[in-house]
């Protein structure tokens, strides 16, 4: 197992090069250390095509029969049904706040953020 490589400050800093009245150096931020108002609004995770397979089934069935839909009347209802239930299971994963690795989506942080804004002055 290899030794975690640190920067060469910290080695000097705990070799106690330091101590003889030299201080270690100073660690400043390059930017405040406050949250900003906004986040970057990426994309959520990309979700696969649904009822690909029904979709195709009517499809064939209407070229098959000139593009009539009563002897496809099955296989259109397969496919409604199917797009039902994809869509229930879309809102039911949408009301879960957090995604599956247990992050907030951005646009529901922005809404955070717009609802409690940074402080930036002191009263």
């Amino acid at each position: 197992m290899a030794a975690p490589a640190y920067p060469a400050w910290v080695t000097r800093w705990v070799s106690g090069q330091w101590r003889n009245k030299k201080r270690p150096p100073t660690l400043r931020p390059p930017r405040a250390l406050a949250l900003a108002d906004k986040v970057a609004n990426r994309r959520e995770q990309s979700t696969e095509a649904t009822c690909i397979t029904e979709m195709s089934v009517m499809m064939a069935c209407w070229k098959q029969n000139d593009f009539n839909d009563a002897p496809c009347a099955e296989e259109i209802r397969m496919f409604y049904d199917c797009v039902a239930k994809a869509e229930k299971e879309r809102k039911n994963q949408n009301e879960d706040t957090l995604s599956s690795r247990g992050n907030l989506p951005s646009s529901k942080v922005n809404k955070l953020l717009k609802r409690f804004p940074q402080i930036t002055r002191y009263v």
